[in-house]
């Protein structure tokens, strides 16, 4: 299965959060492992986006369209962490 970087994530969570997230940081609940969210490794074969952390492969988040929206999940995440305007 092939995959493109994280920048694919760039509309969706726009589209969410109003801002490009891409260059964010998170550590996958996996491996424990720091990584830009354009680092990971997004499958688009599935009904939504699948990312996937580029040092283990485990799926630390989905975006899949719904009748209702877009429904996000970041299960695989421990946490990220957005810069504010003042940092």
């Amino acid at each position: 299965m092939d995959h493109v970087d994280g920048n694919a994530l760039s509309g969706p969570f726009s589209d969410l959060f109003g801002r490009d997230l891409t260059q964010v940081s998170g550590v996958c609940a996996s491996c424990t492992q720091w990584s830009m969210l354009a680092e990971t490794h997004v499958y688009q074969q599935a009904p939504g986006l699948v990312a996937r952390c580029p040092h283990c492969g485990h799926a630390v988040a989905t975006v899949v369209p719904t009748p209702r929206g877009l429904r996000l999940g970041l299960t695989g995440l421990r946490f990220l962490e957005i810069p504010t305007a003042s940092s």
